[in-house]
């Protein structure tokens, strides 16, 4: 089964050094191809280390989109970098929803959300929150060796 995807939104056809990116809309099977959409991306630049770890701060920023950033009717946006001297890639999730994500964890531990975030900031090399109308963009960044 795979999702749906917006044809006017998908670019697969790049060379290592260009972005790809993939349109998914508001529905739970999602996140699992957005993952699956980021490891075959990842394979084919030649990313060995730390995949694992951009495959997991994927699924954290796809489940957020869409349990916090995707109104109705709409889906979000994967796109995958390749930073500029081949040793990293940034990865930005962008949605229309309003609001600005946080690590909204508490002094205790005791929060019931914000996991997700937290797992990205303690596992991504930089992230952060950019503004885009309407909605915003999450991105995260991770040194990576390619092979």
């Amino acid at each position: 089964m795979t999702t749906e995807r917006d044809p006017r939104h998908v670019n697969n056809e790049t060379p290592p050094s260009s972005p790809r990116e993939r349109f998914y809309r508001r529905e739970r099977r999602s996140v699992p191809a957005a993952r699956a959409f980021a490891r075959e991306t990842l394979a084919d630049w030649g990313v060995r280390g730390r995949a694992d770890d951009v495959l997991l701060c994927v699924s954290e920023l796809a489940t957020n989109a869409l349990v916090h950033g995707v109104p109705p009717g709409r889906g979000f946006l994967l796109r995958l970098w390749p930073l500029p001297c081949g040793d990293g890639v940034r990865v930005e999730v962008h949605d229309s929803g309003g609001g600005v994500p946080a690590v909204p964890l508490g002094p205790d531990g005791s929060d019931e959300g914000g996991r997700g975030l937290l797992l990205v900031s303690e596992v991504a090399d930089e992230w952060g929150v950019t503004e885009r109308e309407p909605g915003k963009v999450v991105w995260f960044e991770c040194s990576v060796r390619v092979d």
